[in-house]
């Protein structure tokens, strides 16, 4: 179930958001969790199996781990007892066997297959693995949990329902953000719901959908028609807009999920930080990953990067780093070559930064700059995109071949249609915030009267966008989930 599906949003939400506010204040933790299982389970019943396990897992791990600790703290410890090191790789290896037998299984037998087909030995045979919803996200919470108890940055969860609420709060569960529990260990414990809270929760769940309904679904319907030609049909402008249209889709797509989930969260008293802070306007690869999705660029960074050393080591050691960070951020995406590719593209770019270009950087003219990042992320795109690594290859290799730069008005007319340009031109204006800025002016408006009009002209927008938004879902089928293989 996705949040753009007519069944969440006149069936499950409503009936979701009905349960929890007729709750007890005392089960409404109870509530949510049972209403977040159920989220769960409408699309991976079986696989609700899986979550639980990992809940039941991580939450005993964490305990044991606290439990060594305190152990370990006391002068006469037992020689005998565990050290919380020892819990800690047991935590991080059941984690990352749970990712790699759900998630990465296919790849490695393809590739082992390919090896041992050359080696002239029998191929190993194993079934199709299917990818359960969300493993990538619930999987990295549960192990910055486990990693944040054994730092000493969090205390430990003693009630198995709340861990269990924050390893599978329906909200970011599939499609992020990931959510630290140092974040919300609080706000699991206690929160405030009112009637501002949620006014602004369903104004960015709004924007959200129309985000991913009015702008993405109708790029994502350009990107989709483009990437199916073949590629002797293909020509450069059409190649060009063919990934234009891709870059903007996976930025609202994604963007408004989170923006979706965090208006979710509002409504139910969470909240969660941002995820996207307009990375196209990015002026450096560096400044790009600090700006595109936030939650696992800074926990990549956090338990990955610095504890491989981080900036302490030697310039040699960091730029290896950063290469190891930004092949498993490809890894993390996807088990293909593609997604390898594109980590260790945008590594070596971040790599040439470090090492000083990005010093060139700030001297070059400023528009240049901007040029500069969408040039690489559009490129870096392609690899996302393309159903396999020869045809990511095909397609950039059309992209600059001046031979294939005669287009016919009938090979545009067959892609661009007259909502695809006002989806192109509204999603170009957004990807800046020109109108974050409008909002905040007409926000800071003194006058009650003018006050007023700006407040009421605000909620016939916010009402128009959810009716063309509704009228969008109910006349179109299209309305694909990019990140459902993550």
């Amino acid at each position: 179930m996705v949040f753009s599906a007519p069944i969440f949003l006149f069936a499950f939400l409503p009936i979701a958001l009905l349960l929890y506010f007729l709750s007890p204040k005392k089960l409404k933790n109870t509530v949510l969790l049972l209403i977040s299982l159920t989220f769960y389970a409408w699309g991976e019943v079986f696989y609700l199996i899986i979550m639980l396990i990992s809940i039941l897992a991580n939450y005993v791990i964490g305990l044991c781990l606290h439990s060594s600790q305190v152990k370990q703290g006391k002068i006469c410890t037992s020689r005998f007892s565990s050290s919380p090191k020892l819990f800690l790789i047991l935590g991080v290896g059941i984690n990352l066997c749970l990712l790699v037998t759900f998630k990465y299984a296919n790849f490695l037998t393809d590739n082992v297959n390919s090896l041992l087909k050359v080696l002239d030995f029998d191929p190993i045979n194993l079934e199709p693995v299917h990818l359960p919803l969300g493993i990538s996200f619930f999987t990295f919470q549960a192990l910055s949990y486990i990693v944040d108890v054994y730092r000493k940055q969090v205390s430990v969860q003693r009630s198995i329902l709340n861990f269990a609420l924050y390893i599978s709060l329906f909200p970011q569960l599939i499609a992020g953000p990931i959510v630290r529990y140092k974040d919300i260990a609080e706000q699991i414990l206690e929160r405030e719901t009112s009637i501002e809270l949620f006014a602004n929760g369903s104004r960015r769940f709004v924007y959200g959908l129309a985000k991913k309904t009015l702008i993405a679904n109708s790029l994502g319907q350009v990107a989709d028609n483009i990437f199916a030609i073949a590629g002797n049909d293909l020509t450069t402008p059409i190649t060009w807009i063919g990934i234009i249209a891709y870059s903007l889709q996976i930025y609202f797509d994604f963007s408004g999920y989170s923006d979706m989930a965090i208006g979710l969260g509002l409504m139910f008293g969470f909240k969660f930080l941002e995820n996207f802070n307009y990375p196209y306007i990015s002026k450096s690869i560096r400044e790009f990953w600090r700006r595109w999705h936030i939650s696992l660029s800074s926990w990549f960074r956090d338990y990955v990067y610095i504890s491989l050393g981080g900036n302490r080591v030697s310039k040699p050691q960091v730029y290896l780093n950063l290469l190891i960070v930004f092949i498993l951020t490809g890894f993390w995406h996807g088990a293909s070559w593609n997604f390898l590719i594109w980590g260790l593209f945008h590594g070596a770019f971040l790599t040439f930064e470090h090492a000083g270009f990005s010093k060139v950087l700030e001297k070059t003219w400023l528009p240049l700059q901007h040029i500069y990042v969408l040039f690489v992320a559009v490129i870096g795109w392609v690899f996302f995109r393309a159903e396999d690594l020869p045809h990511a290859l095909s397609y950039i290799k059309t992209m600059f071949n001046p031979a294939d730069f005669y287009t016919t008005h009938h090979q545009y007319s067959q892609f661009i249609s007259s909502e695809a340009i006002l989806a192109f031109v509204i999603g170009i204006i957004l990807t800046t915030p020109v109108y974050t800025k409008l909002r905040g002016q007409v926000a800071s408006i003194k006058s009650s009267q003018k006050a007023m009009v700006a407040d009421m002209a605000d909620q016939v927008f916010l009402l128009s966008l959810l009716g063309l938004s509704i009228l969008k879902i109910a006349a179109s089928t299209y309305d694909p989930f990019i990140y459902f293989r993550f």
